[in-house]
């Protein structure tokens, strides 16, 4: 049927075509107001850095514009998550790949106007800084976030501390924390080497690894049957442990004191007996310092890289860790050579220092312990012999208990 256009039919059509095109003209200029007030309200991430170790990592995230921020912490894996406004991460993906502390980075659109980092660790962590500078050249913006191993007792004091009032996530439930107590005395002993880093080897074909192992269990046990207090092994069977990882072992069972235990060689035969170290950014001599210098490389060993961070960085860990425990330090390595004293022989000035990366964390007090040299046969035998052993443990235990007794009346 066709259908007649008269003028009152035209002018329908025409109002009809005039409105639809005034919608369409509306429509489009709210969607533009619209999504020019979102993209007024985003923020844009140009850059990440991040630089560390398994006992301290710093991240670094650049921003054109101020982000405001919160962080809280959660169990389950261990995380550190970041919530920020609604951001675009313009920085490529290979600029966040994990290290150090952090073993896994997340970032993206949590919901309309938030988004969120989520940083996955591989032990329990606190945030020592975070907060927000303004890069004056640029006039652009940098979150720093420096994140330091903690133990799970301080880990779950922070998750109980917090208040949240983020969405809450399914698996924030939060577990009796592994070393219990505060007030339990804790002992890391840590058996130097391990897995593909053997260590040195004696002239009858001794390997360091295995006889650090085997005195570390025997300390272990010597330990818990003298004293209640509770003994961590940073490894218990023959695998590769990085010095990062020692440490941070040490700081998540909220270790009272460490023992690294060693069992070197030395260019002249002739040299045997004990040594005790303790931390120094100076070593006392020769000896020390090229001692330190093998063992820190210990982790090239397994093709790990040793750019972990900045010198200033690590300069300013040696020196917290001097003005925190370097007393106790020194007064534990002290009780161990009285301990070992006519009993078991030492090396001509048996306390010496030096900069080794294992004695390194900041508030846990630390001694290096060579029980011998490999490179000597006599000590080989020794080292060997698990009477011995024995009987340098429980020398060892010995020290252990003066240092405790002695710290527990300081602090009374």
């Amino acid at each position: 049927m066709k259908i007649s256009a008269g003028p009152g039919r035209t002018i329908f059509f025409l109002n009809c075509f005039i409105t639809a095109v005034a919608a369409l003209f509306l429509s489009g200029t709210i969607s533009y107001v619209l999504a020019q007030e979102s993209d007024q309200n985003q923020i844009v991430a140009f850059d990440f850095r991040i630089a560390g170790d398994e006992v301290r990592t710093r991240i670094v995230i650049e921003f054109e514009q101020q982000p405001e921020f919160s962080f809280h912490h959660l169990p389950s894996p261990y995380r550190l998550v970041v919530d920020l406004p609604e951001t675009i991460f313009g920085f490529p993906d290979k600029a966040a790949r994990p290290r150090g502390l952090i073993t896994d980075i997340r970032y993206g659109a949590m919901a309309p106007g938030r988004s969120r980092v989520v940083l996955t660790a591989r032990g329990p962590i606190k945030a020592e800084m975070a907060k927000v500078l303004e890069n004056d050249a640029e006039g652009t913006f940098r979150l720093v976030l420096d994140i330091a191993a903690t133990s799970d007792t301080e880990f779950a004091r922070l998750v109980s501390e917090q208040r949240w009032d983020g969405a809450a996530e399914p698996d924030v439930a939060m577990a009796e924390p592994r070393n219990g107590a505060d007030d339990i005395f804790t002992v890391a002993i840590d058996p130097g080497h391990g897995g593909i880093d053997t260590g040195t080897r004696g002239r009858n074909g001794t390997q360091e690894k295995d006889i650090t192992l085997a005195f570390g269990q025997t300390l272990k046990s010597v330990l818990e049957e003298a004293t209640d207090a509770r003994v961590v092994l940073t490894r218990d069977d023959d695998r590769f442990i990085s010095l990062g990882e020692r440490v941070r072992v040490a700081r998540q069972h909220g270790a009272d004191l460490l023992v690294s235990i060693h069992a070197d060689s030395f260019r002249l035969r002739g040299v045997r007996g004990a040594t005790v170290y303790t931390l120094s950014d100076r070593a006392s001599d020769e000896m020390a310092r090229q001692l330190a210098d093998r063992e820190n490389k210990s982790d090239l060993i397994a093709g790990l890289s040793l750019e972990d961070e900045p010198d200033t960085v690590a300069d300013i860990l040696i020196d917290l860790t001097r003005r925190e425990t370097e007393v106790f330090s020194i007064g534990l390595a002290r009780e161990v050579i009285d301990a070992f004293d006519g009993r078991i022989n030492l090396i001509t000035n048996p306390h010496r220092s030096a900069g080794f990366r294992v004695l390194r964390a900041p508030e846990v007090p630390s001694v290096l312990v060579e029980l011998g040299y490999l490179s000597n046969v006599e000590d080989e035998e020794l080292l060997n012999d698990p009477e011995w052993r024995q009987k340098a443990a429980e020398l060892l235990v010995e020290a252990i208990k003066a240092y405790r007794e002695k710290i527990g009346n300081v602090s009374n």
